[in-house]
């Protein structure tokens, strides 16, 4: 079937398929990323001669993208020139530089902040995202992966689980983590985090909470990730640009922190008989532990 995505969808899509295609392939995607309006114009001769390639890997670049040859490729590529003709956002925001002021790095990391949210939220796919809330709404028990920044992630997913009534894990040892994985069984989940999609503490109990049924569910930057392999359903995100002063563990944690919080919210929609009061009584719980001691009688 044929993939379709908006305007905003494709440029997301280029980007976070970049890095999982041969270098061919990553020359004429980042033409097409980089140049909408041009590259729609041409045949597909004269993109592969634009990029040093061939017409198969133009074809075959166009097919990883969703489309079913060039042609609809090129349909996509001058609707996403009109949409950036009418003043969308730049597609690419530019590298932060070590003299850069500190108001231009504020600038420059609130529009790729933005630009990660944009490309997520453009190429989640909502039936996977259905498919995972409901799993974890109905979990007996749920364990959550992550190493480094994604660790991170995995906390604050099983933070707002918890204050909803669902029992939830997210540890921080790796050898605790796999004996804690191979106790899962069917009716529990196991949701691993991973930009890379190949971090070996991650993907290892994810492998076996799959081998033993548990629901799996994989939120990662990379559709050919490892993680991908022994996932139920899988959560692509986006990732902001990479540089020496920003490293992909900053710029994937926005956007897998959105992926969370579309997850936590279609689970306390689906339980919200049950969220709610949880919801309430946490908060309770928080507001007279922060409140003024009061004299108790003797």
């Amino acid at each position: 079937m044929k993939e379709t995505f908006n305007a905003g969808g494709l440029a997301a899509k280029v980007r976070t398929m970049a890095p999982s295609m041969t270098r061919s392939m990553q020359r004429v995607a980042e033409a097409v990323a980089a140049d909408p309006a041009g590259c729609s114009r041409l045949t597909v001769t004269a993109l592969a001669a634009r990029t040093g390639t061939s017409e198969a890997t133009v074809v075959r670049t166009a097919r990883l993208l969703g489309y079913s040859g060039y042609r609809d490729l090129r349909l996509a590529l001058a609707a996403l020139a009109a949409r950036e003709e009418a003043g969308a956002p730049p597609a690419v925001t530019p590298d932060i530089a070590v003299d850069d002021p500190l108001a231009d790095v504020v600038t420059k990391l609130a529009l790729d902040e933005q630009r990660c949210l944009a490309d997520t939220a453009a190429q989640l796919d909502v039936a996977q995202l259905e498919a995972a809330v409901g799993a974890l709404a109905a979990a007996r028990r749920i364990d959550v992966y992550g190493i480094g920044a994604s660790s991170l992630v995995a906390q604050d997913l099983v933070q707002k689980l918890l204050r909803i009534g669902l029992v939830a894990h997210a540890l921080g040892d790796p050898h605790l983590t796999l004996t804690n994985a191979v106790q899962l069984r069917q009716g529990d989940v196991a949701v691993a985090i991973t930009h890379s999609g190949h971090t070996h503490d991650v993907v290892e109990p994810l492998r076996a909470a799959f081998d033993r049924g548990a629901t799996t569910i994989a939120v990662t930057g990379r559709a050919d990730g490892t993680v991908t392999h022994y996932a139920d359903h899988v959560l692509l995100t986006s990732s902001g640009r990479e540089s020496e002063l920003r490293p992909a563990a900053m710029a994937s944690r926005t956007s897998q922190l959105l992926v969370v919080d579309c997850l936590f919210v279609g689970v306390a929609q689906r339980t919200y008989d049950t969220a709610a009061p949880a919801l309430s009584a946490s908060y309770e719980a928080l507001a007279h532990r922060h409140s003024p001691r009061r004299n108790h009688p003797q």
